[in-house]
């Protein structure tokens, strides 16, 4: 589950992570007093307004109604309002977000931390996300932060650094001293590192995060080190032990289908094909998709029905896929394990019914406990469904269909 920033902050705060401070407002009105009291609060004109989508690449990215910048500095209180009115409401596209875009419903005024001081300032990247490969936590971080993080990744990927934390010890002292060095840090810049990322570290297993991005980490002229910009993912997993953070999800920056489809417990995700699946099983579901492929044909969604499939669920996976205008054939795919398929032919009869007028193929293969007589209601019924009990029977229905 995806955060936004501002949310992500928060959290970082708890864990005594030093963050560029902010107010996440959804309106011009508010967004104006808030920079009154941001700049009161730092004597400095300048405050940053940031939109606040789940995707990165705000800086560069455009809002297309108006052409203004996911992220813009105001230097005074009416470019605040100018930049507020012209980036909420908006559709923010960036490389991450597509042609489609995202809409902005906030914004994020936060303080400007370039300010004079002492030493220079500078951008940094650190990230912290599981390496599955080594089955440890790993540090990736560069002294190439900001905006091109991407280009220095493809173009100059000896300048990313990693350090793997070992998962019976944590994060030792010598590795986050040795993180602060590899920064080109001294003085009270590297003592601040050094607490920056062990806190991280200590937030990133906390809050059972899946992927912790800080872009730009940065330091002050002051020698301050704090995160101006957070991606924060959490484990979905885990979300049961912190029923607090499950509240902060956002489901207008999901897609509605897979956000319907959890309100029915089942497992969807829309691809861009042109065959809808529905399956009970995880393992089921991708051998099909495989299959789909091998036929000629492109998965449009990978549905997981679970191994209680019933009317019920198999009228709303209908539902769900049917809302996809490149679908043009539907496969259900069940094995009758824990559920009998002679059931589940009786629930994909009375779907059909319900929902009526279904113009596109649907093919069921059915195996398993009491398969044959599931063929054969499906067969009787009258419908314009296909069966088959043999997958490579289906896979020829799926061939037909896609022709």
């Amino acid at each position: 589950m995806n955060l936004h920033e501002y949310q992500a902050k928060e959290l970082l705060k708890k864990y005594n992570v030093p963050v560029q401070e902010g107010i996440a407002v959804d309106n011009v009105k508010a967004a104006e007093e808030a920079y009154t009291q941001i700049t009161t609060q730092t004597n400095n004109k300048f405050a940053v307004i940031k939109a606040q989508i789940h995707a990165g690449g705000r800086g560069k990215g455009k809002v297309v109604e108006t052409g203004i910048n996911g992220v813009k500095v105001a230097k005074s209180i009416e470019e605040m309002g100018t930049y507020a009115n012209g980036i909420l409401g908006g559709t923010l596209v960036t490389i991450q977000t597509g042609p489609a875009g995202k809409k902005v419903n906030k914004v994020l005024i936060a303080q400007d931390v370039y300010y004079p001081g002492p030493s220079e300032t500078k951008e940094f990247y650190l990230s912290i996300l599981l390496d599955r490969a080594k089955g440890q936590n790993v540090i990736m971080y560069s002294t190439e932060g900001g905006m091109d993080i991407e280009e220095v990744a493809h173009n100059t990927p000896e300048k990313i650094f990693k350090e793997w934390v070992y998962p019976g010890g944590g994060l030792q002292g010598f590795q986050a001293r040795k993180i602060a060095f590899n920064l080109g840090l001294s003085g009270e810049a590297f003592k601040n590192c050094v607490k920056f990322v062990t806190n991280l570290y200590n937030a990133y297993l906390g809050l059972d995060c899946a992927m912790l991005e800080i872009n730009p980490f940065f330091k002050t002229s002051d020698d301050k080190m704090i995160a101006v910009d957070c991606k924060m993912g959490l484990d979905e997993n885990a979300l049961m032990r912190h029923p607090d953070l499950a509240a902060l999800r956002d489901v207008t920056e999901e897609d509605p289908t897979e956000v319907e489809a959890g309100q029915y417990n089942l497992n969807f995700v829309k691809l861009d094909g042109n065959v809808g699946c529905m399956v009970n099983g995880a393992g089921l579901a991708m051998a099909t998709m495989d299959m789909i492929k091998l036929s000629g044909g492109e998965p449009a969604n990978f549905l997981d029905v679970g191994g209680t499939a019933n009317a019920q669920t198999v009228e709303a996976g209908f539902r769900i896929i049917m809302k996809d205008p490149n679908v043009k054939a539907i496969l259900i795919n069940i094995f009758g394990g824990i559920v009998r398929c002679d059931r589940v032919a009786a629930g994909v009869i009375e779907a059909y019914n319900k929902i009526g007028n279904i113009e596109i193929p649907i093919i069921v293969r059915l195996q398993g406990t009491n398969a044959i007589e599931a063929k054969k209601l499906i067969d009787e019924s009258g419908l314009k469904v296909q069966s088959a009990v043999l997958l490579s029977e289906a896979a020829d229905l799926v061939k037909q269909a896609v022709a």
